[in-house]
């Protein structure tokens, strides 16, 4: 990674992460699931048709509709395990997902756990892709674990960042 990537990293990480971590922890025990607030609700609604938005996109192969309805102009992702796979902004954003749609014939996304703070949030995802055969080696192992950074702009929400981690959450057990 270039000393301009790292350093932009770190500034778009120090922005984001102590907005994170200042979200007060959830109240209730462990395995208990949070109160369902009417603003978690209308959150969890909105960030929904944002995933229903990326998904029928994604199925288009509607990279440009897809970057902007979905990420917020300055959004930023990082993977796993890939120290060169660092995008920031639309331009960037656009750029990889000119790849991704013509590699993946659809996507889904499970949402698996949501917090929202104000005009900040944040959503667990399992992320679900059908990647063409062709393309799978260049792919890590379906479903992934999505971290989607949320934010607040002019009253619509808009992913500002995501962290994609391999595994995937196991939303069958109990206690979730």
């Amino acid at each position: 990674m270039s000393f301009l990537s790292r350093v932009v990293l770190a500034a778009v990480v120090s922005a984001i992460v102590p907005r994170v971590l200042a979200m007060p922890a959830a109240s209730a025990a462990a395995g208990d699931a949070p109160a369902a607030t009417p603003a978690l609700l209308a959150f969890k609604k909105a960030i929904r048709a944002k995933y229903d938005l990326k998904e029928r996109a994604w199925t288009a192969q509607d990279a440009e509709g897809l970057v902007r309805g979905f990420y917020s102009p300055h959004a930023f992702t990082a993977a796993e395990g890939e120290p060169k796979f660092f995008a920031m902004g639309r331009a960037q954003f656009l750029d990889l997902y000119k790849t991704f749609v013509a590699d993946t014939t659809k996507v889904r996304i499970e949402s698996v756990h949501t917090y929202v703070n104000g005009n900040m949030g944040w959503d667990w995802t399992n992320f679900h892709a059908d990647v063409k055969p062709e393309k799978v080696k260049d792919y890590p192992p379906s479903p992934v674990r999505i971290l989607f950074v949320w934010e607040k702009i002019n009253g619509q929400w808009f992913c500002a960042g995501d962290v994609v981690l391999l595994g995937s959450f196991d939303t069958a057990s109990p206690g979730r």
